[in-house]
């Protein structure tokens, strides 16, 4: 065989070793954010709707086995229990679409521990979201939570409605998955709590601060 055909089979046999690792790696992927939103601004469907999303990004990209949960809390309304996004995303640990560990358990999700940053919080296709500094920036990612990953009191909307509005009415809680913000202070860099969004819940809404509608997605087995 000439040096030719030997410099072709090589470089041919690599390319696939790379595919098939980067295949591998999605397939162990058990957090994302996803590449896009419902398009309809933080009306998402509910949370059904919601980890659907999530569920349908994921078997796109290969991970489709996995149960997938959006983290969002929702509030207590028409007497419907509170849900704690914290509660359902399973117990960790949790890795990105290249391998990187994101938190071990809950505890180190919303503790110190959280490898959570512009450089980690991926998209299911392994790709980085624009940040702060970027155009257009698309930090804000809806939550409806508090720091620890609980959900708001009854009262004030933080929820869109748990996430079926999208209009001019509401707000939903949103945290910046680069950790920055306009100040040093710690709702600027949490990646869940940062600040609500100004205009009510429409896709023009979160755009205002820097969002687009995007969810950050867990695999809960």
């Amino acid at each position: 065989m000439s040096a030719k055909y030997v410099t072709l089979a090589a470089t041919f046999g690599l390319l696939a070793l790379t595919g098939s690792t980067a295949q591998a790696q999605t397939s162990d992927m058990t957090f994302f954010i996803t590449s896009a939103g419902s398009g309809k601004g933080a009306d998402l469907g509910g949370l059904a709707g919601a980890d659907a999303i999530c569920q349908r990004l994921a078997q796109a990209a290969g991970a489709g086995s996995k149960t997938w949960h959006a983290y969002l809390s929702t509030q207590a309304a028409g007497g419907t229990a509170a849900v704690n996004a914290r509660d359902r995303i399973g117990a960790g640990p949790w890795r990105n679409a290249k391998g990187a560990v994101i938190a071990n358990s809950v505890a180190d999700l919303h503790g110190g521990a959280a490898n959570l940053t512009k450089q980690t919080a991926l998209t299911e296709k392994g790709a980085a979201v624009n940040g702060r500094g970027d155009t257009p920036n698309e930090h804000d990612i809806l939550t409806g939570s508090q720091p620890d990953g609980t959900a708001f009191a009854p009262g004030e909307d933080r929820t869109c409605g748990n996430y079926t509005k999208s209009g001019a009415e509401g707000a939903v809680m949103m945290g910046h998955h680069d950790r920055t913000g306009l100040d040093e202070s710690p709702p600027a860099k949490s990646w869940n709590s940062s600040h609500a969004s100004r205009g009510g819940c429409s896709q023009d809404a979160l755009k205002g601060t820097g969002g687009a509608g995007r969810l950050y997605c867990f695999a809960v087995n």
